[in-house]
């Protein structure tokens, strides 16, 4: 397209699914270098956006919408919500992309933008957009943003390495939180995620830890505020010394983190694709189809656990296509010795 000025990206989503996006989002700005793109998505894309450079040059945070964002019948604000669709239109977007899941819900809200051309995903009966692809899963996620940039004429070009910008601040940050050491070689451990049944056993990662401190590297474990239980729980199964990191970093301290260290073993979640995004060497931890939808473009950095249980193991109830109510974990099955031997292909201590 000509004359693009400003370009609307809808992606409401969390840490891992924004990684997931920054090809696609390279790829914009290397095709409309001088257009202001404009990310919709939450609160925490704001925070972490500002200062850094990178491809998003604005966000717009959006209120919680049905179906976009927040759950379909999430009470939500409408006036917020027509308050933010005119404030949209105001924008008068060039371009509005559609990189938040089938389409049901978020391409009629997309389309209220009004923008010059509409385009992303559509599943049947969706709201067709002006130019759209099928939706469909499971898919590599990143291959299927870039063919939604794709479709208002983005072109990738070289990918930027590393993909994320790290900040003067998140290097203070990282430091406050754990200081450097002399010499230091560092792994981290992150044994929690979203979904229980993507998480290896606490006492796996125990192990691990010990056996990597044994190889000479300082091993710190990371979670959130609300993974402080299962940090706690790994650290104090360990007969080797560990730092328990959960609650300590925000996400710009983590980025600091991990640009300075050697090693990540994770399970399929954010920090794990934050690590990837920075080009530090990882095993990741994968149930099945989760290793498709997460597979990075620059694969030499990742080294795949990879767990083909399909049933539940407390029901046998299979879960490709549908979930049971358990949360039994489906990666349980990825032995530890697995692990080791796809640590030392990318990292001989």
């Amino acid at each position: 397209m000509s004359e693009v000025r400003k370009i609307a990206v809808l992606r409401p989503n969390a840490v891992g699914d924004f990684v997931f996006a920054l090809p696609a989002l390279h790829a914009l700005k290397h095709t409309y270098p001088d257009a202001e793109i404009v990310l919709l998505g939450k609160a925490w894309h704001a925070d972490f956006r500002r200062g850094r450079p990178g491809p998003v040059d604005r966000v717009a945070v959006l209120p919680p919408v049905p179906g976009v964002g927040a759950p379909v019948d999430a009470a939500c604000d409408p006036g917020a919500i027509e308050r933010f669709v005119e404030a949209m239109r105001d924008e008068r977007f060039d371009i509005a992309l559609q990189m938040f899941g089938a389409g049901h819900y978020s391409n009629p809200f997309l389309l209220r933008f009004n923008a010059r051309l509409s385009a992303g995903a559509r599943a049947d009966g969706a709201p067709l957009l002006e130019r759209w692809v099928p939706y469909c899963e499971p898919n590599n996620r990143r291959l299927a943003l870039l063919e939604i940039a794709g479709l208002v004429g983005a072109w990738p070009g070289p990918l930027p390495w590393p993909e994320l910008a790290v900040t003067s601040a998140d290097r203070l940050e990282a430091a406050h939180a754990l200081p450097r050491l002399p010499d230091e070689r560092l792994a981290v451990l992150q044994p929690g995620s979203t979904d229980p049944r993507r998480c290896w056993p606490a006492e796996r990662f125990a192990q691990l830890g010990d056996w990597l401190v044994e190889r000479g590297m300082r091993v710190a474990v990371n979670g959130s505020a609300g993974e402080a239980a299962l940090v706690d729980a790994v650290v104090g199964q360990m007969r080797r010394p560990a730092v328990a990191l959960a609650g300590t970093l925000g996400l710009g301290g983590l980025c600091g983190l991990l640009e300075r260290t050697s090693l990540v073993v994770s399970n399929d979640t954010g920090p794990l694709h934050l690590a990837l995004a920075l080009g530090v060497p990882s095993v990741g931890i994968f149930w099945l189809t989760n290793l498709v939808e997460g597979m990075p473009l620059r694969q030499s950095g990742l080294r795949a656990a990879l767990s083909l249980r399909t049933r539940c193991p407390v029901c046998g109830q299979d879960n490709v296509g549908v979930r049971c109510p358990h949360d039994d974990s489906f990666v349980a099955d990825v032995g530890l010795e697995r692990v080791q031997q796809l640590v030392l292909t990318l990292y001989r201590a």
